[in-house]
């Protein structure tokens, strides 16, 4: 099974003709010295740059034409092709997307998800009505997702036929949304899901248009019944046997770089994005991106942020992103969770479950105390609305960071992130898993010697006892000159203890989510 895996390896890595012009993998930005070469140590070299460190709070959305049907998830134009005929059906039997697509719209051969597309027309989409409720947000950097595991494009492309721009809104959503998200001094991104397309279409299956040669702009690469399968990362081992995979061929892996190159030469995004499973794509070509990214942003003065998930990049060349999920403990490293505003899915369906205000508030509180940063995940609908209760908790997010927003923008981590009862599960996809918080969770963000103590509920006594900053504390040792709480006039009253540092609270509670405490410590 190696020496197969070996040669599929292989494979990837010689060259091939393919029928259309491209550019040499070894090529990227016409210059004779540029600061970045296609290693991961000249890579790791690239460093962070502030504005990601400060912004703490992005907003993006999955918005294509698997938002038409508005069933389950994202996953629809997978989902809807797995029937029994496929490995992955559970025992045989239909999948609920199957039966749901078969039952609403036609068998596979006659409706297929291409035609999805002409019903995806965003006549009430607005770029600059988006741009300003992502403002109203607080959001510091925003964007669509270009393109999902589907293989619609979200811009104006010259690559393909199958984008925003020739078919279904025809329009530049991209460039629509980059304009408009740079007017309000927010940084634009692009978020890329393309690697996914390499097995996601049962392109083996005669029975669905998914086979059909005139539909492979949009479906992918032909495969043969075996390979349809979800290219799972290549360290994960089964029962203790270490599975292989294909891998995409070289073809595939041009296309996978040449839109991202298309992407940074027409929009300029300040941060791309990547899910994960880049495992099929070859290690050169993904190094070959960020050596072109980085040198791009470098010749023109920009500074830019990229991510991955597990092991799609080295440490170290790029910021590592979770999904649904967090830390338990800070980290000595900035890092970015991407989570979304429903519980169920990343796109619009018909029976969504939001989560709370107060959820969204806590979360974010919790991942920037342990220098992370949260990139959330919206759902408009097909025709280009977002639904009120998305505006609604989008807008009292906003109301929240403009008294609070200090004691999360610009802020760096303290000794500890915080204390409380709450315990955190780690891992992919764990969100759920998590509690809410209580008044006995509190975090903790500096800026300078001022400290911020934010408790994540209103607590029931009179008083809130920070244990940590008990007398004779190690962490934070400064003579305390005011006590403040975000949002309310007056200085507090406050008892240094054995027992921890004593806030009376003012007789009425103040807002309505988490609770900002500002610590001025006396000039020296």
């Amino acid at each position: 099974m190696k020496t197969f895996f070996i040669g599929l390896l292989f494979i990837v890595l010689t060259p091939c003709v393919s029928s259309q012009k491209k550019e040499p993998i070894n090529s990227a930005i016409n210059k004779d010295s540029v600061p970045y070469t296609a290693d991961w140590e000249s890579l790791k070299q690239h460093k962070t740059p502030d504005w990601f460190l400060d912004a703490k709070l992005g907003i993006y959305c999955h918005w294509g034409p698997y938002s038409v049907p508005e069933y389950e998830n994202e996953w629809y134009s997978h989902w809807m092709y797995v029937n029994a005929k496929n490995p992955e059906a559970t025992n045989g039997k239909p999948s609920k997307f199957y039966d749901h697509h078969i039952n609403t719209y036609n068998t596979l051969d006659k409706f297929g998800y291409k035609d999805f597309i002409p019903m995806f027309k965003a006549d009430l989409f607005d770029a600059a009505e988006w741009a300003d409720l992502f403002e109203k947000a607080g959001a510091k950097f925003a964007g669509p997702v270009s393109e999902h595991a589907d293989g619609f494009a979200m811009w104006d492309s010259d690559l393909t036929q199958w984008d925003s721009k020739d078919m279904g809104p025809k329009r530049d959503i991209m460039g629509e949304l980059s304009k408009e998200i740079r007017k309000r001094n927010m940084k634009f991104i692009a978020t890329y899901h393309r690697q996914w397309l390499f097995g996601w279409y049962p392109t083996w299956d005669k029975t669905t248009d998914a086979s059909n040669p005139k539909y492979s702009g949009l479906y992918g690469p032909k495969l043969k019944k075996g390979d349809y399968q979800l290219p799972p990362n290549p360290h994960e081992i089964d029962n203790g046997i270490e599975k292989y995979y294909p891998v995409a061929d070289k073809m595939f892996n041009d296309e996978w770089l040449n839109r991202l190159k298309e992407i940074v030469d027409k929009y300029e995004p300040d941060m791309v994005w990547f899910d994960n499973k880049m495992d099929i794509i070859s290690e050169e070509h993904r190094k070959h991106f960020l050596k072109y990214y980085y040198n791009k942003a470098a010749e023109s003065g920009k500074e830019v942020v990229s991510t991955y998930k597990f092991y799609d990049f080295a440490k170290g060349s790029a910021v590592l992103d979770l999904e649904r999920s967090r830390m338990k403990e800070k980290q000595d490293f900035i890092w970015l969770t991407d989570d979304s505003i429903d519980w169920k899915s990343w796109s619009h369906i018909k029976n969504p479950r939001y989560k709370s205000t107060n959820r969204l508030i806590d979360f974010l509180v919790d991942v920037v105390s342990k220098n992370g940063v949260v990139l959330l995940n919206i759902t408009p609908k097909a025709n280009g609305e977002i639904p009120e209760p998305v505006q609604k908790r989008l807008l009292e997010m906003g109301q929240w960071l403009k008294i609070n927003g200090e004691a999360i923008y610009g802020t760096r981590t303290f000794e500890i992130y915080g204390e409380g009862d709450t315990n955190v599960t780690e891992g992919h996809l764990s969100e759920e898993k998590n509690p809410d918080n209580t008044s006995k969770d509190i975090r903790f963000t500096t800026k300078g010697d001022t400290l911020y103590a934010t408790v994540l509920d209103w607590p029931k006594e009179d008083e809130l006892i920070v244990r940590s900053l008990k007398k004779g504390n190690t962490f934070y040792k400064h003579k305390i000159a005011s006590i403040e709480l975000l949002g309310y006039p007056d200085k507090l009253k406050y008892k240094v203890k054995n027992s921890g540092l004593h806030i009376t609270l003012p007789d009425d509670k103040i807002g309505k989510h988490a609770f900002a405490f500002k610590i001025t410590p006396e000039h020296r």
